[in-house]
């Protein structure tokens, strides 16, 4: 089961948190750019989810040492701060997750103690302040809310996906890794149309340049590509498929060594795009590809979780607002 008291931990880290910053520089939102790693999108909440499940599975598998037993009551206190009490229980967990980190450090019960004491101490000051009720953190709390109720309602569906050799193998026969370059023609996200006509007239220009010398490549990709990469003449290595704009993948998907596409329009603008080499199955690292199938499994879960959840609820779009 999931330990719940990490997302009272949550809370608590969140108000201490703050207190790093001047109340000043906290009302700005460009400065709490730090609170993102309590409110991530779900994908990178989940990543976190996962983590608490194997620090469970660890603390639960793992070979215990023989301990005194007047020291095993998880109920003993063994601090207390400003009135509120630091029990055994809550130590040693916070402990026991202290050691899944690597670090530099010796981990130490008096150092965890010391945190979680130095925790507290932040807490009230945070609330001496009533930080809580500025509207900034009050959203923030909420999301901490949100994502601990997908939580509470998903997690048996989630630690229940499975992924076999098969199912990520399937996957990659139809998602290879490619090693490709680009020259870049730049538009503007919401372009005129001069802009995008101008752009797409460059483009078939250099495009006819490369269908009757090829080998002009570096040189092309140097003299007009718009890309960070035009001095490597555009090699971006190799990537997975899910790195690349769908229609820049679209592109290329099975194509050989040298193929030189047409002019292809993604959100950055018109792509030259050259096919530098492909690789197979047994050249990629597996994992890799079990983790992509288990990150679909798991946005399946979520989007027929949110559809079941919109069912009962009132919602109205002004669409005019999304052109």
């Amino acid at each position: 089961m999931l330990h719940w008291s990490i997302f009272s931990g949550i809370y608590t880290s969140f108000f201490y948190f703050l207190l790093s910053l001047k109340v000043h520089t906290l009302l700005r939102v460009k400065e709490l750019t730090f609170l993102r790693i309590i409110v991530m999108k779900t994908s990178n909440y989940l990543s976190i989810l996962a983590l608490a499940f194997s620090v469970s599975a660890y603390a639960q598998d793992k070979e215990q040492p023989a301990t005194n037993p007047r020291n095993t009551n998880p109920e003993a206190i063994v601090a207390t701060v400003n009135g509120v009490e630091i029990k055994k229980g809550q130590l040693d967990q916070a402990f026991e997750q202290n050691l899944m980190f690597v670090s530099d450090k010796i981990v130490t019960k008096e150092k965890v103690l010391n945190d979680i004491i130095n925790r507290e101490i932040g807490i009230k000051k945070a609330k001496e302040a009533k930080l809580q009720d500025d509207p900034i953190v009050k959203s923030k709390m909420e999301d901490v809310l949100y994502h601990a109720q997908i939580s509470k309602d998903l997690e048996k569906k989630l630690q229940g996906i499975q992924v076999s050799d098969k199912e990520a193998q399937d996957y990659y026969a139809k998602n290879k890794e490619y090693r490709t370059a680009h020259i870049l023609f730049r538009v503007r996200v919401a372009p005129d149309k001069a802009e995008v006509e101008e752009a797409m007239k460059k483009s078939l220009e250099v495009y006819k340049q490369l269908q009757s010398k090829p080998q002009q490549w570096p040189e092309l990709a140097n003299k007009y590509s718009q890309s960070s990469t035009a001095p490597a003449a555009g090699d971006l290595g190799y990537l997975p498929a899910i790195k690349y704009a769908p229609e820049y993948f679209r592109a290329i998907n099975g194509k050989a060594n040298g193929y030189i596409s047409p002019p292809t329009r993604t959100q950055f603008g018109y792509h030259i795009i050259k096919v530098l080499g492909v690789k197979e199955w047994k050249e990629v690292d597996p994992a890799l590809y079990k983790k992509i199938v288990y990150d679909q499994k798991r946005d399946k879960i979520l989007e027929e979780y949110f559809a079941d959840a919109r069912k009962g609820a009132k919602i109205t779009v002004n669409k005019e607002w999304l052109k």
